[in-house]
């Protein structure tokens, strides 16, 4: 908790006393189940131990002002008077106070200090966890109920209406409704969640390729495009399906000749990525570690070859992770086009493991990877804070 005392002792040297509230959301990696959640599909992420902080107090004015201990500037907006800046990491805190009040939600004005441990622009949803501790921050301060699927649905008309960024909802209902030692299931049509617990004597590794990445603009927007041409496509043989989600592999394979090639392989990635998912929740749940492994190898695959995100610092990554003992399965995880991949590994081969891959791949790409061991948290909090030891 050492970043919580941190913001605490900062926020008492700028405001001369304690906060009133601190709110945390985490991150997240996704264990299998990539580009499925916008296609009304399954996904199977868990929160991290890295997180968004805000320690705050309420204002008795409608103005946020909350500076960014990482960045080093404020964001200091009006709650009447809503613009878009540039892009940067206030426009997630306008984003979010925006989708409240579009809502209906009455909102106060609060001040504080922000930051966070969630690296950023690697694929760990760093983004959302800035919505959702944002979120948790205004319902704090405005005497609103918290619902953690509502509040993901916030966060994530955020990201689409405002930042410009059409995700879909999983990264903000992980970070809102984690569990410690699970993983989540998520059905992304119903936002329905089933707590999968993570089994005993494995760990997960955060791998960092360290090659930046960016989603407004990108190809991640065309990606989500191409899944509504395929469902077009495929509707004057079934027109029943209303997105990727409701067609099986036989539908599939039935109408490829009538597809485009290109939305026939986005397609067949969402398809199976769907199927792996449920299998990978029944491997957990049997503790098979070996066929989770087999089908995180599977996922890479498809998403490298089918979906076409993920890039060479990605594929050896996952390459050098499949190479080192105590590895049981490792794939690229988050949207891709650079950022981050996963690995299963067991517990007592976790941080030799974690050392040996960085080391390979500094070596064979240049750049400068990390490793990060990582626990299933719980999702976005928020306790009245007390005094620190010392300002």
């Amino acid at each position: 908790m050492l970043l919580q005392q941190e913001i605490v002792r900062v926020f008492e040297r700028r405001y001369g006393e304690p906060p009133a509230f601190i709110v945390r959301a985490p991150g997240r990696i996704n264990l299998i189940g990539e580009h499925t959640d916008y296609n009304d599909g399954f996904v199977l992420p868990m929160a991290i131990d890295r997180a968004v902080w805000i320690a705050l107090r309420p204002r008795a004015d409608r103005r946020v002002v909350v500076h960014s201990l990482d960045f080093d500037e404020p964001c200091n907006f009006s709650l009447d008077d809503l613009r878009k800046g540039n892009d940067g990491w206030s426009e997630y805190v306008k984003g979010v106070a925006w989708a409240l009040m579009a809502a209906g939600h009455r909102l106060a004005g609060w001040e504080g200090v922000t930051t966070g441990d969630v690296p950023i622009g690697s694929g760990l949803s760093s983004s959302a966890a800035m919505e959702l501790a944002t979120a948790r921050a205004f319902v704090a301060v405005s005497g609103l109920p918290w619902d953690p699927a509502r509040m993901a649905l916030i966060g994530q008309r955020a990201e689409n209406g405002w930042v410009g960024v059409n995700c879909g909802i999983m990264d903000q209902l992980i970070s809102a409704a984690g569990q410690a030692d699970h993983a989540l299931l998520i059905d992304c049509r119903s936002l329905a969640s089933q707590a999968v617990p993570l089994p005993a004597g494995y760990r997960f590794l955060v791998l960092d390729s360290a090659a930046p990445r960016t989603l407004a603009g990108s190809a991640y927007n065309q990606r989500r495009a191409e899944c509504e041409s395929a469902v077009r496509g495929l509707q004057a043989a079934y027109p029943d399906i209303s997105a990727l989600r409701d067609v099986t592999p036989a539908m599939l394979a039935a109408e490829a000749d009538r597809l485009d090639p290109v939305d026939l392989k986005r397609a067949r990635h969402v398809v199976t990525e769907n199927d792996r998912v449920l299998r990978s929740v029944e491997a957990l749940r049997g503790e098979q570690a070996a066929a989770l492994g087999e089908l995180m190898a599977a996922s890479h695959a498809s998403l490298r070859d089918d979906y076409q995100v993920s890039s060479a610092e990605l594929d050896a990554l996952v390459a050098i992770a499949q190479q080192t003992p105590g590895v049981i399965g490792a794939r690229m995880t988050g949207a891709g086009f650079g950022g981050c991949a996963v690995a299963m590994v067991e517990e007592n081969a976790a941080a030799a493991a974690a050392e040996a891959i960085t080391a390979r791949y500094r070596a064979q790409t240049g750049r400068p990877g990390r490793a990060y061991v990582c626990t299933a948290s719980q999702g976005a909090e928020v306790w009245r804070a007390q005094p620190s030891e010392s300002n």
